[in-house]
């Protein structure tokens, strides 16, 4: 399933900015994230998996989308998360457990309220 949705949304994203500029044909864009262009045609058609935290985020990078967006399509949490929810399991869990259900505005209140408070 991640690997259709993802190939999916990576498809979608890179065809629209190719209808305006030729910088975002499969090759180019394949090329210019050190993947072989046949195995991004693979990843777009959903027969291959997604690739790499590295190659998915130079892939966020050349299309212009969120890393973490594109991550979370492919099934993947980005390392440094993985590394703060290591430190805090059971916090964490209960945390998205409770945010789960949550209106996107309270959760960015939430986000708001730590970066000031600690970022």
């Amino acid at each position: 399933m991640a690997a259709s949705s993802f190939g999916k949304y990576v498809r979608q994203q890179r065809l629209a900015l190719l209808s305006g500029n030729p910088d975002y044909s499969l090759r180019r864009v394949a090329l210019s994230c050190g993947l072989e262009p046949s195995f991004l045609s693979k990843i777009e058609r959903g027969i291959a998996p997604p690739p790499s935290e590295p190659k998915i985020k130079a892939l966020a990078d050349a299309l212009g989308e969120d890393a973490d967006v594109m991550l979370a399509l492919a099934g993947k949490v980005s390392s440094d998360l993985q590394e703060a929810i290591r430190m805090r399991p059971k916090l964490f869990a209960e945390l998205i457990r409770e945010l789960k259900s949550a209106p996107d505005s309270g959760i960015a209140g939430l986000v708001k309220e730590a970066r000031a408070k600690y970022g």
